[in-house]
This record gives C-alpha cells, structure tokens and sequence, in this order.
C-alpha cells in the first residue's frame, strides 16, 4: 500500500464526533506515516485495556482489529494491560463509580484477556506490558505536577461527569485521576499513535497529547474507532442488554447471531469487525444498492469472514454450511407462530410461555440434550436471559419466531 491507502485503512471505521478533528487527525497520521517511511522506524503503537472481566465479545475487539492493521502494515504495537488504571476503573462511559478491583482480580483477569485478544493479533508481533511498570513508581509531587496541566472545568465539562453533577450524584475525586494516569502512559511508552473507542476520545485526544507535549515529546496521533452496535443494530454492543456477539461460544453461534444483524448495521460491522479494506466494502455496498448482490449474501460473507477471524476458516465455512442448510433448504418453515418477547424473561420463560413445552423441568431437559435452539444455535442455559429476537426451535418440529 501506498501512504494514501494505509490512510485510508487506518482511519476506516473512525469516529471523532467532530469532522474537523477527524481530518486533523488524518493529516496528523499522514505525517508520522512519511517520517517512518524517511527513518526506516515503525511507528509505536498501542491500546490499553482494563482487565474489569474476563468474557469478551465482538465489541471488545474493535481496537485490536485496529491494532493488527497496524502490525500488518509493519508496526510496533504494544497490548497494555492496564493494572494499575484498573484499580481505579474508567469513569468515561460511566454514569456511576466502578467498583475498585483488587490487585488479583487484575491479574487473574488480565491472563483471559490476553489470550482472547490473539485470536485477533499476531502473538509474535505483540508486546505485552503493564502500565503498573511507571505509574508505581509515580510519587505525590508527581502527580500534582501532572495535575497541573488540567483544570477541574475540563474534567467538569465531560458529558458523562457533566449528567452526574446535574442530577446531584456524586463524582468521586480518584474518577479524575484515570485520564492523567492513561495520559502518562502514552508518555511512558513515547507513543506515536494511540487507539481507542470514541468513549476514550478525552482520556487520548486532551490528556495523552497533553501530557506529551508538556512533557516535552510530540503529541500523539489518536485514532478513536467507533461503537459497535449489538445484535439489535441500534444499542451499543453490552451483556447488560443482551445484544452481544460472545467470541468464545463457538463458530455455529457466531456465525448465527451476526446473521440476525439487521441490513442496516452491515457497513458498521464491515468497517468495525472485518478485514476488509475501504474498496472491498465500497463495491459490496455498491453491489447491493444496485441489485447486483442480494443483502442476504452480503450479510452471509460478513458473517463468514468474521467467524472465519475467531474461529479459522474451516469452521467458518462449516457454520455457513449449517445455517444454509437450516434456514435456506427449508428445514425452516416459512410460516410460524410469532412471541413477543418481555423484559426480563429467561430461556425458559420463553419457551413455556409460547407454548413450546408442558413444564420447566420438560423445557429444562430439552435444554440439556441440544433439543433448544436459537436461529439455528443451541442455547446452553435456561435461566440466561433470552438472548435476542430470532427463530426459536424446540424439538424437531416447534418453531415460533420471537419479536
């Protein structure tokens, strides 16, 4: 690729809020992009990552498909685990404290995620560290040296912290430490770009160029992906809803649960999750606007090569099969009852009050021999919310479409 197409790539899928920073940014990224190319040097990399659980979903991964565009363009990337931030929890896309995690959960945590993020990043081209390597070793008088460089306005006028003030719900002073103590890493590492989600848009574009530049290094070049939206095409990807794609419950269920992604999420999905460049997503996007390429099709290969990321492409190509031959060859009526689903019901719930099974325990059984599927996915737990509207099938011959 030449410097204009690694642009383009690279800012694929960004999202600044505001144009002018976007093409600030670009420009930005252009220049370090020649000054490697000059100095025969990558350019250092990195993202950093709290640790706060262990099960990740498609949402989490959409800095390390950035981060491994970077590798693969020949980059040095470094995958942060943020022990010491995660102590005091991320307060950006919060409307309330984090709970404060103890030095072991951290670290318990952090061996889970590090090795759910290589199914996504080269192993041999990642270095792990940790951000407790310096900020440890920071003192008081450090910190207020670097509290200097921020008024409390700035940490005020964050919409987040902005809502809690409003409603009289507190903001607890350590809350305001977390973006100086992501800013000192970038200063730390002498990072040239950082990536993050647009959630992370204060944290990198203010305080990490911030920080560099009062510290004497040039500001760093941020590149905020943005939000994944969940299953439903509309809320952001979080368990909370119940709208998540998970990475580690196998390639039929993925396969399954992107497929039921609504027509109007794909180009965020392709742009996010993909390895797609900008052309190959311009021409089936064009394709389909002109008929050329049926949205159903279009959809199947964004499932495939994204199950085929996680999962390889021989299981990949295995779910495809499955689902074909479930939904596509008529194993599938066309005609079913439909169920609206109610806030808060299980699997379970579901099933008896659509009329699926006589009991629990009946229900519960069915459950245990696979006999229970969700558009074409076993569901494993009956007393797991429902995960998101689709074909319900119970046995071999009850099918109810759930709305």
């Amino acid at each position: 690729m030449n410097i204009d197409e690694q642009v383009e790539l690279l800012m694929q899928g960004t999202d600044y809020g505001d144009e002018e920073l976007q093409k600030a940014m670009a420009a930005e990224l252009r220049e370090r992009l020649l000054t490697a190319q000059k100095e025969n040097r990558p350019l250092r990399v990195y993202c950093g990552y709290d640790p706060t659980s262990t099960d990740l979903h498609l949402g989490h991964t959409i800095s390390m498909q950035k981060l491994r565009q970077f590798q693969d363009l020949g980059h040095d990337v470094t995958f942060l685990i943020g022990s010491y931030t995660a102590l005091v929890g991320d307060p950006s896309d919060k409307n309330r404290a984090r709970p404060v995690l103890t030095e072991e959960q951290v670290n318990e945590n952090a061996r889970t995620y590090a090795e759910q993020a290589f199914r996504v990043l080269d192993r041999e081209k990642t270095r792990i560290r940790y951000n407790g390597e310096w900020l440890s070793k920071l003192t008081l008088v450090d910190l207020i040296r670097l509290g200097q460089n921020f008024t409390v306005q700035q940490f005020l006028a964050r919409e987040n912290f902005a809502k809690r003030l409003e409603k009289g719900e507190p903001i607890f002073l350590h809350e305001t430490f977390y973006a100086l103590m992501q800013g000192y890493d970038a200063v730390a590492m002498q990072t040239d770009v950082q990536v993050g989600g647009s959630d992370q848009l204060f944290n990198i574009i203010v305080a990490g160029r911030k920080l560099q530049e009062a510290l004497g290094q040039k500001p760093l070049v941020g590149i905020i992906t943005g939000i994944l939206p969940g299953t439903d095409g509309v809320q952001r990807m979080s368990k909370s809803t119940g709208n998540i794609v998970p990475i580690n419950t196998g390639a039929d269920d993925m396969f399954g649960k992107l497929m039921s992604v609504p027509d109007s999420a794909m180009g965020i999905y392709m742009r996010l999750v993909t390895r797609w460049n900008p052309h190959e997503i311009a021409k089936i996007e064009a394709d389909v606007d002109s008929g050329a390429l049926h949205p159903r099709d279009a959809k199947m290969a964004m499932a495939k090569e994204i199950t085929g990321i996680f999962y390889g492409d021989v299981e990949a190509a295995a779910a495809q099969e499955q689902f074909v031959k479930m939904f596509q060859q008529k194993e599938v009526p066309d005609e079913m009852p439909e169920y609206e689903l109610q806030a808060g019901q299980t699997v379970v719930d579901v099933i008896l009050a659509a009329k699926l099974a006589e009991s629990k325990s009946k229900a519960r059984a069915l459950i245990d021999q696979k006999g229970v599927r969700l558009d074409g996915v076993a569901l494993e737990r009956g007393d797991a919310p429902f995960p998101h509207p689709g074909v319900l099938q119970v046995g071999k011959r009850r099918f109810v479409r759930v709305t």
